[in-house]
């Protein structure tokens, strides 16, 4: 039907918990695993809708369907950013030479 949206109901077991507050709580963590956490750990509490839950954890109610639709579907492995397309950095990010590179 045209306009309905899907109700979800996430559960999350005790080890899934856990590393999601893990998550919240690590610097050197990158924001968006952050993020999709704090929305999972928001959705878990049955007052708070899809939108709430976006809104408080920085997304779009959009996006937020997409990561609750990949946790649902493949765990907390499906939280993790896919490889992206294109070619491979000539430059190593962190300094060193990239693959290939001869050194000279």
């Amino acid at each position: 039907m045209r306009g309905r949206k899907m109700t979800f109901s996430v559960k999350l077991t005790s080890a899934q918990r856990h590393d999601l507050q893990h998550w919240l709580r690590s610097p050197s963590l990158p924001a968006g695993l952050a993020r999709r956490a704090r929305l999972l750990l928001l959705l878990e509490q049955a007052d708070t809708s899809l939108r709430q839950a976006a809104q408080t954890a920085g997304l779009t109610p959009r996006h937020a369907r997409k990561w609750v639709q990949r946790f649902l579907a493949h765990g907390l492995d499906g939280l993790k950013d896919q490889p992206r397309p294109g070619r491979q950095p000539v430059f190593s990010p962190r300094g060193r030479l990239a693959l290939g590179q001869d050194g000279l």
